[in-house]
């Protein structure tokens, strides 16, 4: 077979820098509905205009650009179904990442990439520099954004519990501490497939509030403690295991020292720090998500994510030891114990 003609590094430059452009149409096929709207079956361009309440003709323009990226399929007539990729924007799919594209479309999002050149020039992420306050503060004071913010990392937290709980065995962890735990879906996920296990789920006050739901509807609420609290001050006693799930790649390594420090302190005897994190590889990045991943946290809060070396390191200077990683889809689990 004759391999495909190469792009002309002209042209190949003008796909990677307009890439932006799909990401915006299909952030604003997530925020009108579309595929909630085709959730039926298909439907011509004007009903689906009608159904989420857009101009027709202009509609159509961005269905016709969704057809071209994959999202929808275009029958005759201007009649339009979703594909699976569109499946995926539906707000009631198992798969859904509907919440997601709608941030990354919104400004606070958005917005902050237009600092990345600042931020490779100083170090320091671009959220305050672009919105007057640090991404945290923000999210406190503007309910609207980080009620799709919250909603986002839930979604994009389901499409990594099933790899994790599938790959490490938590079997025998008596007491397992999430910290930073959100809405308690990895836990409760762990605990469903870990009958024998306790789990304690430790956030701030206001993210723990709504998680109670999620235990009872995985039928493990009697086996989870909540508690309401600030990880840079403490984390509950005596846990078999503290959980991080994609927590450390929000933090510079001082913050994230001081994180660890609170579970070593809190760990009972035999008790094990276990990371979820996408793990930067050395050398050849097969996975572009990752190295987009790690500025993604260097705009929005100075965070990063870390390779193997990075992690053993950090441990060591938080009195902890790597003990293993273990392969997890885009993610691994990241193991250690008191040095």
């Amino acid at each position: 077979m004759t391999p495909p003609p190469q792009l002309p590094p002209s042209v190949r430059v003008l796909q990677l820098a307009t890439a932006s452009w799909m990401a915006a149409a299909v952030s604003a096929a997530a925020e009108l509905g579309i595929a909630d709207a085709l959730g039926d079956g298909p439907r011509t361009s004007d009903e689906i205009a009608a159904a989420v309440g857009a101009h027709p003709p202009t509609l159509y323009r961005l269905l016709r650009a969704g057809t071209d990226v994959g999202l929808f399929e275009e029958r005759d007539g201007k009649v339009f179904a979703n594909t699976p990729v569109g499946e995926a924007l539906r707000t009631d799919s198992p798969t859904s990442m509907r919440n997601f594209a709608r941030w990354v479309g919104l400004t606070a999002d958005r917005a902050t990439w237009a600092g990345l050149a600042d931020s490779v020039r100083t170090g320091s992420p671009a959220f305050e520099r672009m919105h007057g306050q640090d991404v945290w503060d923000f999210m406190r004071d503007h309910t609207d954004v980080s009620g799709v913010f919250n909603d986002a990392m839930t979604e994009a937290s389901r499409q990594l519990i099933a790899p994790v709980v599938d790959a490490f065995d938590f079997h025998d962890i008596g007491t397992l501490v999430d910290v930073a735990g959100g809405r308690g879906a990895l836990l409760s996920a762990v605990l469903k497939a870990n009958p024998k296990t306790r789990g304690v789920l430790y956030d701030q006050p206001e993210v723990v509030a709504e998680a109670a739901q999620t235990f009872a509807r995985n039928g493990v609420a009697d086996r989870v403690e909540i508690i309401g609290g600030d990880f840079f001050s403490s984390v509950p006693p005596a846990g078999d295991a503290y959980l991080l799930s994609n927590v450390l790649h929000d933090w510079d390594d001082e913050s994230s020292l001081k994180i660890l420090a609170n579970c070593r302190a809190a760990l009972g005897d035999g008790g094990r720090v276990l990371l979820v994190e996408a793990v930067m590889t050395d050398g050849a990045r097969p996975n572009p998500t990752v190295s987009l991943m790690d500025l993604n946290m260097l705009v929005l809060c100075g965070g990063q994510q870390r390779t193997e070396a990075e992690f053993a390191d950090l441990f060591d200077r938080a009195g902890l030891r790597l003990t293993r990683i273990v392969g997890a889809g885009l993610h691994s689990v990241v193991e250690a114990v008191r040095a």
